[in-house]
């Protein structure tokens, strides 16, 4: 019943959309559909990112589970769920090598689901521990393999939008907590975000599977039907299904070992691009202005908490990652990390003075609490338009479909790890730096960050992914050859080789 419903809905509305955009043939909203379906793994890793923020005080001061639970206790139920993120990233390479993207991430679903029964049932703190870490099992799992699944089902005119949908949903998850945290108790919360993951499981169960995947299989027929679910019944698949073999023959033909292929430069430059993305990410001071956004925002209110703090910096979260969805594909992935980049910085600098002139004399700040608050949302705006969503992009898209297994949660790991590193030293840091000093610190690489994407990262809007593995080899495209169309079938054509 579902799926002729969901069939019906995708046939009839795809009608209204234009075709021959950029030079492709068929329609577009399917592939949207599939897009926003896989991203809801993203908005049940959002609940689960969100949910310390409601929950600190009700569990640590006001002992709302009957058992006690220290600051110390609490920090580790809120960061171990990094590391649970980062284990998984490696598993789910060779999981969607071996059942698939669309059954990896339904496999996601038992790891979310168990840890928030954990978490709805705990009777300790080690519950509550070992559910977070399931929890970011599951999460982890999902960084990894929905820009994988989105980058592959997509026409190269709407994959950067649809590479920003996992980032928004997240946004999206994490403000629903917010809002919901802040009028019912720990327990129902929870149980509310447990049946996030189920709803996830029982509407992608009906979406295809990545008809790249099928290809690699040899499973031609049910690539063909992939494709005939993601373009519209009238595409013509044939063209598209021979370049996706012609792709694979050769690059299994010139199968080598893993550690050869990552010698490769495309592979190389592709990982250290990566890798670069996820240190300024982690280390622009996302995480502290989070943590003190509460704090700033009861000073400009004249010392009084506000509840509706978070749910504020949710909803400029959720605004902007929608606002970058729309013009990703428009203005280029460059043009976002930059401006996003540069104007953290600015938006650091600004707090570390304010923190500066706080510590010499409280007094100074009283009449530029609205600076600092125009800080915070500034920052968490432009974090949310370029740094939040593009990198994880840009993980889906820089890599050969014949690495990104492997290589793509080498990216994973070190992202959690480092937000994992963030979380837990950022209390020692404020101690040997002060506030004022961290601040400082993070403006000055927020700004490397900048140089570096001046410098290193290329743009890859609207160019398809062998296109995109021949500049990072360093081929020069020609200026009249249209972006998204599959390049020339020559024999010369060197592509990164097969992970054997």
């Amino acid at each position: 019943m579902v799926q002729t419903v969901l069939k019906r809905a995708r046939d009839a509305m795809s009608k209204f959309v234009v075709n021959n955009v950029a030079g492709e043939s068929g329609r577009k909203l399917p592939q949207y559909i599939a897009g926003l379906a896989a991203s809801g793994g993203a908005l049940a890793a959002g609940t689960f990112l969100g949910w310390t923020a409601p929950t600190d005080k009700p569990l640590t001061v006001e002992g709302e589970y009957g058992f006690p639970v220290s600051d110390e206790q609490f920090s580790w139920v809120g960061s171990i769920s990094n590391l649970g993120a980062a284990l998984m990233c490696f598993p789910i390479g060779y999981m969607m090598k071996l059942i698939g993207r669309k059954w990896s991430m339904l496999a996601m679903v038992l790891p979310l689901v168990l840890g928030w029964l954990l978490i709805i049932f705990a009777e300790n703190v080690a519950m509550l521990m070992v559910g977070r870490f399931f929890l970011g099992v599951g999460g982890g799992a999902f960084c990894v393999a929905a820009p994988t699944y989105t980058a592959e089902i997509a026409q190269p005119s709407i994959r950067g939008t649809l590479g920003t949908f996992f980032q928004l949903m997240v946004t999206v998850g994490i403000l629903f907590v917010y809002a919901v945290g802040a009028g019912v108790d720990v327990q129902v919360l929870s149980i509310i975000c447990g049946v996030i993951p189920l709803v996830f499981g029982a509407i992608f169960f009906f979406m295809p599977e990545s008809p790249y995947y099928f290809v690699e299989k040899g499973r031609y027929s049910e690539a063909a039907s992939s494709l005939k679910w993601l373009r519209g019944a009238q595409y013509d698949e044939n063209a598209e299904i021979e370049d996706l073999k012609q792709a694979d023959e050769k690059v299994k033909a010139e199968a080598i070992p893993m550690l050869v292929a990552f010698r490769q430069k495309a592979t190389v430059r592709a990982l250290a691009i990566s890798l670069g993305l996820m240190f300024f990410q982690q280390l622009s001071g996302i995480n502290a202005v989070i943590f003190y956004n509460s704090a700033i925002f009861a000073s400009a209110n004249g010392g009084k908490e506000m509840s509706s703090a978070s749910i504020i910096v949710g909803g400029i979260q959720v605004v902007a990652t929608l606002l970058a969805s729309v013009v990703v594909d428009k203005v280029g992935r460059r043009i976002l990390l930059l401006v996003s980049d540069l104007m953290m910085a600015v938006s650091t600098i600004l707090l570390a003075v304010y923190f500066q002139l706080k510590q010499d004399d409280p007094a100074k700040v009283d009449d530029l609490s609205w600076l600092a608050v125009l800080a915070v949302c500034l920052f968490i705006a432009m974090f949310s338009i370029g740094y939040g969503p593009v990198p994880w992009l840009m993980v889906g898209e820089l890599f050969a479909n014949n690495v990104k297994a492997f290589a793509s949660p080498v990216a994973g790991v070190f992202n959690w790890l480092l937000a994992f590193l963030v979380t837990k030293v950022f209390t020692n840091l404020k101690d040997a730096m002060g506030e004022a000093g961290v601040f400082w610190l993070f403006s000055g690489i927020s700004l490397l960050g900048t140089v570096f994407v001046f410098l290193v990262v290329p743009e890859t809007k609207g160019k398809s992914l062998n296109d995109i593995q021949r500049l990072l080899a360093g081929e020069k495209l020609n200026a009249d050859e249209p972006a998204g169309l599959p390049e020339p079938r020559d024999e010369r054509d060197e592509r990164p080789a097969q992970v054997a």
